[in-house]
């Protein structure tokens, strides 16, 4: 899976300043296409910080997902007429996301069965399934029921990639090449499909909790 990402990676070319600034222009004006390309030629950013936390592969790539969507994140609210670099702007965002994935994954209040962990041990099957109570069980089916509602009704694509992503378990390099999209744009369709599904689960959640 590395590798590909790697094979992507040397196809990236640099963009002159000139040549960014235009596109930061087109992109503030709505261009998409301009947006797909400034992402895409700073990936290579997401990827020098994601193999400094020196990693094994699969939390790497891991990384790289969330440095991606750090970096979508600040192509959204970079400001590009401030006169500060994008490069020094968006790298607080990517190494923000990584970091806060690191946290989650490692956090000592939560054990992620089935993970492996960095000494490349698995923990799951030492660990007793928990016994649910039928009203839990019934909780969980509830809220499954409504969040596959909600993925049938997102866009093709989005609906795509989240089911690939979080279903199949496929690497965003497979994802792309499937739906003939580049190595960003899948992972702004990530993002833009679990915000859809928050929005449609919105109200569903505040009524059960109540």
């Amino acid at each position: 899976m590395l590798q590909k990402y790697l094979e992507e990676l040397k196809k990236i070319k640099m963009l002159s300043p000139e040549e960014e600034k235009e596109l930061w222009i087109r992109a503030s004006e709505g261009d998409e296409r301009a947006h797909r390309k400034l992402t895409g030629a700073y990936q290579p950013l997401v990827f020098k910080t994601a193999i400094r936390f020196r990693l094994p592969e699969e939390l790497t790539i891991e990384l790289i997902q969330e440095g991606t969507i750090g970096l979508l994140e600040a192509a959204e609210s970079y400001d590009h007429t401030r006169g500060v670099a994008f490069s020094l702007y968006a790298i607080h965002r990517i190494r923000g996301r990584m970091c806060d994935f690191l946290n989650r994954e490692f956090s000592r209040d939560e054990i992620y069965l089935d993970k492996k962990i960095l000494a490349g041990r698995e923990i799951g099957p030492a660990i007793p399934a928990p016994q649910l109570l039928p009203e839990e069980l019934a909780e969980r089916h509830a809220i499954a029921e409504r969040v596959s509602r909600a993925v049938d009704r997102l866009p093709q694509k989005e609906r795509q990639v989240l089911q690939g992503i979080f279903l199949e378990n496929k690497p965003a390099v497979e994802l792309a090449e499937d739906i003939h999209v580049t190595i960003s744009h899948v992972y702004r369709l990530e993002k833009q499909g679990v915000r859809r599904i928050r929005g449609m689960l919105s109200r569903f959640m505040s009524e059960f909790r109540k």
